[in-house]
């Protein structure tokens, strides 16, 4: 707030916006921001810029390549996430110069894709190691906000100040048979769902210019309504993959008898929990779980890796989903077996999942990740 105030850049009006915003976001005080936005006057340039997403890029693939055995040239595919900073050369490019990665690699890099690109990544690699046999894929998610920090004045815009943080994740995928024997993850669904068809969906999420040109991004009031369409349309697909006869049955009984029996009962909501151990939903913001918490019956330790991750990192967009996976193996909860729900959704509008199971009993001792120096202090108490 400070730092907004000392830029000139926005009215009292906005300022006291978003202050209640941030006071309501679900956000602690130790989320990241990128180093140009702390100077006076922010720093928003393509330098910066660059400097941003490759301490981003390299310290978490640096990190990805000292846990793995693993020889660069074995990568032969690799899928990188960028929403919204996507320069020329293109920051997969940016990769493979760094780490010398092989010339006939196969180099994908998705951009505008919102925060359901991690997932699309993974089914994107997924694909591409269906029909590219002996082969290591390699997906990096980040965020870069430097030059998307938004210096107008509309309020519709104002709110992704507020909430969106810096954060990055690296990810290798094989399908090496013997990998098997080292691998933490099967991969074992992925679901894809797309609203963009419908207009409202399309335009909930938009970078645009506000009516003093200054640019931002756009979230439309509709925008809650928008995510809940579209995560009810995906977990209609992901359902009968992953649910017991049992809770199908349910489903399909109560359906039949309001469509065709014109019976006045509520649509049974498919109990997950009876399938899957984990989840990790996206942590777009308070509203958006409270409304996942109720619809998916979920209890406050389901919730609660996402609800920290909101907390102690912010909407991180596409690495979301990944910090919630890290948060739930450095509490120890992941054993042999445990499945895993990954869904996230974000500007199209999409929703996309993902399902894991556990290979192995994740072992918090000794396994490093962001929350391996703090994790003792979570669960907090958040108020929204």
């Amino acid at each position: 707030m400070h730092l907004s105030r000392v830029s000139g850049a926005f009215t009292e009006e906005s300022l006291a916006f978003q202050k209640r915003v941030l006071e309501r976001s679900g956000l602690g005080e130790k989320t990241y921001l990128p180093e140009g936005l702390l100077r006076v006057p922010a720093e928003v340039g393509m330098r910066e810029a660059r400097k941003q997403a490759e301490k981003v890029m390299f310290g978490t693939v640096d990190e990805l390549f000292s846990k793995v055995s693993l020889n660069v040239n074995d990568i032969g595919i690799l899928v990188l996430n960028s929403c919204l900073f996507n320069p020329v050369p293109s920051l997969s490019s940016v990769i493979v110069n760094r780490y010398k990665l092989r010339s006939n690699i196969l180099s994908y890099n998705l951009g505008g894709m919102g925060c359901s690109a991690g997932m699309i990544s993974i089914d994107l690699a997924k694909r591409l190691l269906q029909v590219q046999p002996n082969s290591y894929a390699l997906v990096i998610n980040l965020d870069c906000s430097t030059q998307n920090w938004y210096c107008g004045n509309d309020r519709s815009m104002l709110v992704s100040n507020c909430i969106f943080r810096m954060g990055g994740t690296a990810i290798i995928l094989s399908n090496r048979s013997i990998d098997r024997f080292c691998s933490k993850y099967q991969l074992t669904h992925t679901v894809r769902t797309h609203m963009g068809a419908d207009d409202s969906a399309y335009n909930s999420v938009l970078q645009q210019e506000d009516d003093d040109n200054v640019v931002g991004i756009k979230l439309s009031k509709e925008l809650i309504a928008v995510a809940g369409d579209a995560i009810k349309t995906n977990i209609t697909s992901l359902g009968p993959i992953v649910l017991p006869v049992s809770e199908q049955l349910l489903f399909l009984t109560t359906k039949l008898a309001k469509r065709i029996f014109k019976m006045k009962i509520k649509s049974y909501v498919p109990d997950f929990k009876v399938a899957i151990k984990h989840f990790c939903i996206h942590a777009g913001g308070p509203a958006v779980l409270d409304a996942m918490e109720k619809n998916l019956q979920m209890t406050e330790w389901h919730m609660e890796p996402s609800r920290m991750t909101l907390y102690r990192f912010g909407n991180i967009s596409s690495c979301s989903v990944w910090y919630e996976l890290a948060y739930a193996e450095a509490k120890g909860r992941i054993r042999k077996g445990d499945k895993v729900w990954q869904i996230a959704f974000g500007s199209g509008f999409k929703c996309s999942s993902s399902v894991w199971r556990a290979l192995t009993d994740i072992d918090p001792i000794g396994e490093e990740n962001p929350w391996t120096d703090e994790i003792n202090d979570f669960p907090v108490s958040v108020l929204n």
